[in-house]
């Protein structure tokens, strides 16, 4: 399903191989703008883009840097995170896990083009669940 509308970053929105943006995950609901997709606007300053499917190995690195993804916050609506899950991750932290050897996998066809200005595309293919055919 393509996000094509809606929200500060939402018309036209492009995936890391150039085509629309697509859904990321509606259980758990994620996305900055909880709508499902990764994309972005100004208010999300951390750059919620890369669709990462979760892992227990990259949850426990996210908790032991300062940021507890499994644990649920019900004021938040945040449900807490199990592998599997599909979360809209900000870059920055993508990268990090990638670094210390432990970044879970990406949807490419979900993780928006701004990902590309602090991920290096070869990486975000090297890690793809849906990765192209070669040739």
């Amino acid at each position: 399903m393509a996000y094509d509308s809606g929200g500060a970053g939402g018309g036209g929105a492009r995936n890391v191989l150039g085509g629309p943006l697509q859904l990321c995950s509606e259980a758990p609901l994620t996305g900055f703008y909880r709508d499902g997709c990764c994309h972005t606007g100004p208010e999300d300053l951390g750059r919620h883009v890369v669709c990462a499917v979760m892992t227990e190995a990259f949850l426990q690195f996210s908790s032991a840097v300062g940021n507890d993804l499994q644990t649920p916050r019900p004021e938040f609506a945040f449900p807490g995170l199990r592998p599997g899950d599909r979360w809209c991750l900000c870059a920055d932290r993508w990268r990090e896990a990638d670094e210390a050897g432990c970044a879970p996998q990406v949807v490419l066809a979900a993780t928006h083009q701004n990902a590309l200005a602090r991920i290096d595309r070869a990486r975000l293919l090297a890690l793809a669940v849906d990765a192209p055919a070669q040739g």
